[in-house]
């Protein structure tokens, strides 16, 4: 089953174009990675994918819904962590996942059961009643990853959501992920780390707005020769940069 499809999904604005006739798909359950340099086009594909911005030309389709015509009930069946994560700093760990539970238009009920079953699945029951501002990046990233999950959305979009934090998060942030693959959801995430392309089943690396390479992480190792995917990443953007645009 498709979670996601793209078909030369493009965005420009004014005279440049950030993103050039992106084409892929992703399966359901997948963690599927959007590699590239700072730039390269990442985010703005992810904002056109959850509804936030407009494409100029293509298509897209998000759990089977259309970016264009039906981009607020995408908005209902994703969950989306930026990039800056979206947190109210006054407010404590528990007052962010209640606030946010309203916002979904979640029932009382149904937010305070999904609130414990984040506090728990996150372990983030020690910091329920400490001021977002007082917390460690790494907690402030579980945070606002359990208000992305509250609605208990299957498609998750991850916008460069390690950035920042120290190497024992980020490899903790990970167990999460796989955790959240393994109950059949599908996980969209962006990064400029090439050592995190290697948890994902896939990966796509954008160069310049356009998808120069897309397979699993073996094999891209396989066909650069490569014993890791820095090494991939490096050997990719050399090609890109001696072959002429084809937009």
């Amino acid at each position: 089953m498709i979670a996601v499809e793209v078909k030369e999904l493009t965005r420009r604005f004014g005279n440049f174009t950030a993103v050039k006739k992106v084409s892929f798909s992703v399966r359901k359950g997948e963690i599927f990675g959007f590699l590239g340099a700072n730039g390269a086009g990442k985010t703005t594909t992810i904002r056109m994918l959850c509804g936030l911005l407009v494409p100029s030309s293509g298509q897209a389709r998000v759990a089977g819904l259309d970016v264009y015509t039906e981009y607020e009930q995408i908005k209902k069946n994703i969950g989306y962590m930026s990039q800056r994560f979206s947190l109210y700093e006054d407010l404590t760990v528990r007052e962010n996942i209640r606030f946010y539970g309203g916002v979904y238009g979640l029932s009382r009920a149904q937010i305070k059961e999904r609130t414990e079953e984040l506090l728990s699945f996150l372990k983030l029951h020690e910091q329920a009643h400490k001021l977002t501002a007082s917390l460690p990046l790494g907690w402030k990233q579980r945070l606002a990853l359990s208000t992305a999950m509250l609605h208990n959305p299957q498609i998750i979009f991850l916008d460069e959501p390690t950035s920042g934090v120290d190497p024992v998060s980020r490899k903790n942030f990970w167990l999460l992920i796989y955790q959240l693959a393994s109950e059949g959801r599908t996980i969209f995430v962006t990064t400029h780390f090439m050592d995190e392309a290697e948890y994902c089943n896939r990966v796509s690396i954008m160069q310049d707005g356009v998808i120069a390479e897309l397979d699993s992480p073996q094999e891209l190792k396989k066909k650069y020769h490569a014993s890791n995917m820095q090494s991939v990443f490096m050997n990719v953007v050399k090609r890109a940069q001696n072959e002429p645009d084809s937009f």
